[in-house]
């Protein structure tokens, strides 16, 4: 996945449309304004230092961080734009007298919902109090099990994950699966991690814990019991988890077993009672992610009292509809995930929430206004145009990689041939038309939705995988690559570059940002450490000789260890067991997007803009797709529990393997970018 995370922003920038072939003369700027890649450059870093800072920390030191804000950069710029766009959604939509079940209407009224204050502070957590009394009359592990399904249907995630999607070895069929979770900070390392700040962090949480069961009416004493009962199981929960990084190979992390001897293997939950409940009936087979955090799960699940167990639903429950209840819920949420957590000091004004709350739940019917109204019609195009452009530069590679067999090379062409290719929109919208959205009830209208969304994920059970389906709506500022359809999605928003407004970026910063570090990022995803072991159908199956997946695995464990020997904070260190799959995209995406880049006039005209020439402003705008700064707790959570490297590292790490780089920039031994030759990767 290109970005991941998603951010508000500071400033406006008109969605502007890219003609991929643009063909700028030697004065293009003139009359134009300032060249952002020209002004974003700080001459007191040397690109041969510090790339990264050289190329942005005069735009970065101009913008500080905001306090409702976690970072500040490119993503928080083009958030902005597409928040602004969703603002203008939500309002004339609220301000409409649509009929009763149209899009605009549910828009309309959700947002109207959240934004009712008033309402939501006077119901304090009345919202959730028949889901509390549900709780408190679970008497024993039966009854707990079907609790623990009725939650997962309103969007409460307690004990473990589940999902119905496509079957990793049969990328034509929807499966059930099974995968570990339950854990209140997310990754089992926040649970062990004997460093001071992770230490100050687990002291954080329970302090939280007991505040919220405070809020529940729970006096000091008793709602301080409640949290160190449910750190406990959280603890044992952690402890049967896998670390980040073992969850990135796919055949350690499938093991399908027949339905029957699931009570066998995993005891104490009544299996059957939980997919009847789903209304998932004939199951033959489950895909168990890691059979070891089940078969703990058992034994946990006798350790503890079935009071303990209430508990510790209750505060899952709480956790999930925290931001959506009262303010102090709301506060108290936000001190410990955004404060604590991330670095962020102060609450979003709240028309921000809801914009961010409305996208969340109704994307979907968003999506339909935001290409209609503020859209070129023909963006799908152009994006393909680029995505092609990147696809021929990458089969080109492929057929002169000195390190693979002919026989490896022919799949490997065969699978990037069938790299579907999704950009701007989907083709077909999914149908909510049954989900009930007004203005009484903000908490019942996420309810309603989260609902619907189960529902919508069971019914796939039995059914061939839909191809055609996205995750993610065309207002999402980001990308991905799917290794069981064997497919790529770039959403439209993608299409904005600002501080172009009004005129034409040139092909080096097209193909830096859009062309290297999306398309031939995603691409690259398809040849991963992951990805590689899915075939062109979407199959997890070995396709490969076996002295090429040595030669390839000899590769990706230079570039694990160029990212282990990272230092982002302190003693903290990039984890590059876990984010090699990013940065073998990153790697691959950028070498991609500049031998694309070479095929264009503007490099083979040696154009100079602004005084840079072609490559520099290549690099530059590379440097540019990963501009942003963030605040150090949000540095930190990121090392701890995301796969991707942080931004500085995403450039800096690339370049430095890159040899059109050192050309570019006359970098040489003795320089903080250099890399010596033996280290330098190359994959692909």
């Amino acid at each position: 996945m290109k970005k991941r995370i998603y951010y508000s922003l500071t400033s406006t920038v008109l969605l502007l449309f890219i003609a991929c072939q643009s063909n700028q003369k030697k004065d293009a700027l003139s009359g134009m304004g300032e060249d952002p890649l020209a002004s974003h450059i700080d001459s007191t870093y040397s690109p041969k230092t510090d790339f990264f800072m050289f190329a942005n920390n005069t735009w970065l030191k101009n913008h500080p961080i905001k306090p409702t804000e976690r970072s500040n950069g490119i993503f928080v710029t083009i958030q902005d734009t597409v928040n602004a766009a969703i603002k203008d959604i939500c309002i004339k939509a609220s301000d409409a007298d649509a009929p009763t079940g149209s899009n605009s209407q549910k828009i309309g009224d959700f947002y109207a919902s959240g934004m009712d204050t008033l309402a939501i502070a006077k119901l304090g957590y009345q919202p959730i109090q028949g889901e509390l009394d549900r709780i408190n009359r679970v008497k024993n592990l039966k009854e707990l099990t079907e609790e623990i399904a009725h939650l997962n249907q309103i969007g409460v995630r307690p004990l473990f994950s589940f999902y119905v999607g496509t079957d990793d070895k049969n990328s034509e069929q929807n499966a059930i699966n099974l995968y570990q979770g339950g854990l209140g900070l997310r990754q089992r390392s926040y649970y062990f991690n004997t460093d001071s700040r992770t230490k100050n962090i687990r002291e954080k949480y329970q302090q939280h814990l007991t505040s919220m069961f405070g809020l529940l009416g729970q006096d000091s004493l008793e709602a301080q019991t409640s949290s160190q009962t449910v750190f406990k199981i959280e603890t044992d929960l952690a402890e049967v988890s896998k670390k980040l990084e073992d969850l990135r190979d796919p055949y350690e992390n499938y093991h399908k077993i027949a339905f029957k001897d699931l009570s066998e293997n995993y005891k104490n939950i009544y299996w059957k009672d939980l997919f009847d409940t789903w209304g998932l009936k004939r199951v033959d087979s489950v895909i168990v992610g890691q059979p070891e955090f089940y078969k703990g799960l058992g034994t946990i699940l006798e350790k503890y009292h079935i009071d303990a167990w209430k508990l510790y639903l209750k505060w899952n429950l709480i956790n999930a509809f925290a931001d959506n209840l009262s303010p102090d819920f709301e506060n108290e949420h936000f001190n410990f995930y955004s404060t604590t957590l991330r670095g962020v000091m102060q609450q979003k004004p709240r028309w921000e929430i809801m914009v961010r709350e409305t996208n969340r739940n109704l994307g979907e019917l968003i999506g339909q206004i935001y290409v209609k109204d503020y859209l070129p019609p023909n963006t799908k195009a152009k994006l393909k145009e680029i995505g092609e452009n990147i696809r021929t530069v990458f089969a080109k590679h492929i057929k002169a990689l000195d390190w693979m067999s002919p026989e490896t090379k022919e799949k490997a062409l065969s699978k990037l041939s069938k790299i579907y290719m999704k950009v701007g929109y989907p083709d077909t919208w999914k149908d909510m038309s049954s989900v009930a959205i007004n203005k009484d009830s903000y908490l019942q209208n996420i309810i309603n939705v989260n609902t619907w969304e189960f529902n919508r994920m069971i019914n796939k059970f039995g059914k061939p995988v839909d191809r055609s389906e996205w995750n993610m709506y065309p207002q999402t500022y980001n990308a991905y690559y799917s290794p069981s359809f064997n497919e790529i999605v770039v959403p439209a928003c993608n299409i904005i570059v600002p501080g172009y407004e009004g005129r034409l970026p040139d092909d080096a910063i097209l193909y830096g940002i859009i062309g290297g570090s999306t398309f031939g990022h995603e691409i690259t995803h398809g040849f991963d450490d992951n990805g590689s072991q899915y075939d062109e159908n979407g199959n997890l199956r070995n396709w490969w000789t076996k002295e090429d997946r040595e030669k390839f695995e000899a590769k990706t464990k230079l570039i694990i260890e160029q990212y282990n020997n990272y230092v982002v904070l302190d003693s903290l260190h990039i984890n590059g067991e876990a984010t090699q799959g990013e940065n073998i995209a990153d790697l691959g995406g950028t070498t991609m997007g500049y031998e694309a880049f070479k095929k264009t006039p503007q490099y083979q005209n040696n154009e100079m803009i602004a005084g840079l020439n072609p490559s520099q402003r290549f690099f530059l705008g590379y440097a540019f797709a990963w501009m942003m700064n963030q605040r150090d707790a949000s540095l930190a959570n990121r090392i701890m529990t995301d796969v991707h490297s942080p931004y500085k590292f995403r450039v800096n790490g690339v370049v430095s393997n890159l040899e059109p780089f050192y050309k570019t920039f006359n970098v040489e031994q003795g320089d903080a970018m250099f890399r010596p030759d033996s280290i330098r990767v190359k994959i692909w």
